[in-house]
């Protein structure tokens, strides 16, 4: 059965009272739900102010609490989406630099199949339904006026124009499709990660990145799919259950250790920097202990620790 609507006003009543949480001003807590609304805010990040048997909020849980962590996760989208966007953007400029090289910039190139991994039979309908999605920039208007501008200059489309209108999710499945000779020229450009580990990364930081720009709930965001064990797993000396890191994998960790590998040393100090300007505040003055605040970020207790090691 399907929850009933409930008016703002309501909405607040049932906060308070059926849910132990306090409210000290309830029309700066209305025009919260109002700007934000109620499943987004109160569903998205109550989990850790309640007691796990009551389902209630904890004592002295204020909807502030809540407030504050949706505030914070904000930031956060923001300061992952933008060292996310350089990491792509460098990843665009390898592909389409090193496709160019091998096949030329003719756009008939990048929409030839055999030039992918067509050999294997379970890469082909994903060769062709991107050839497709390329195909529809060549011969459709688009929203870019760089990518319509060159085709009426010049009739040809060429990959490092491109690429710039191409999605993570877009390069990363080409990547995937590349051929492997091209794929190790790529990777080879990210000191210490192969062919096969980039392209693993590359597909989780994809998700990722569409949770940041999609406004999803980032601090305790998990994929299904993981990165590969890297050196620095192992030097962080991260707990493990079984065989399996259980930090570092799927969380929002596993995004700095990529981030570790695929930016450059001074972004990822920045990046690192920028990380612990928003952390450090937050759980001093949180009712979140830090210890599990971390561990539902997927953050090990010495996280902060990772610029010390070299990926080697």
């Amino acid at each position: 059965m399907s929850k009933p609507f409930l008016t703002y006003e309501q909405q607040i009543d049932k906060l308070k009272n059926d849910k132990n949480l306090i409210i000290k001003d309830e029309t700066y807590a209305i025009e919260k739900l109002k700007q934000i609304g109620y499943f987004k805010l109160i569903s998205g990040y109550k989990h850790l102010f309640k007691n796990k048997t009551t389902k209630k909020y904890n004592d002295s849980v204020c909807f502030e609490d809540v407030f504050n962590l949706y505030c914070f996760d904000e930031t956060l989208r923001e300061i992952n989406l933008r060292y996310l966007l350089k990491a792509e953007q460098q990843l665009k400029s390898m592909i389409s630099y090193y496709f160019c090289e091998k096949y030329g910039d003719s756009q008939l190139a990048y929409l030839e199949k055999t030039n992918y991994n067509y050999t294997s039979c379970k890469n082909k309908n994903d060769i062709e339904k991107l050839v497709r999605i390329l195909e529809n920039y060549v011969t459709k208007e688009t929203d870019y006026h760089y990518i319509n501008h060159t085709k009426n200059k010049h009739k040809n489309l060429p990959l490092w124009v491109l690429i710039n209108a191409l999605t993570f999710g877009n390069i990363s499945k080409m990547y995937s499709l590349l051929p492997q000779n091209l794929q190790i020229c790529i990777s080879k450009n990210y000191e210490f990660l192969n062919e096969k580990q980039l392209g693993q990364i590359t597909k989780v930081l994809t998700k990722f990145r569409n949770a940041c720009a999609h406004g999803e709930r980032l601090f305790s965001y998990k994929t299904v799919d993981s990165i590969p064990d890297l050196l620095i797993h192992k030097k962080l000396n991260i707990p493990q259950k079984g065989n399996e890191y259980i930090y570092g994998k799927k969380d929002l960790y596993a995004v700095v250790i990529s981030l570790k590998y695929l930016l450059t040393n001074d972004l990822f100090k920045e990046y690192k920097r920028d990380l612990l300007a928003l952390i450090n505040p937050y759980v001093k003055t949180s009712s979140i202990s830090e210890k599990e605040f971390l561990n539902e970020m997927g953050f090990p207790e010495n996280w902060n620790t990772i610029s010390r090691f070299r990926k080697l």
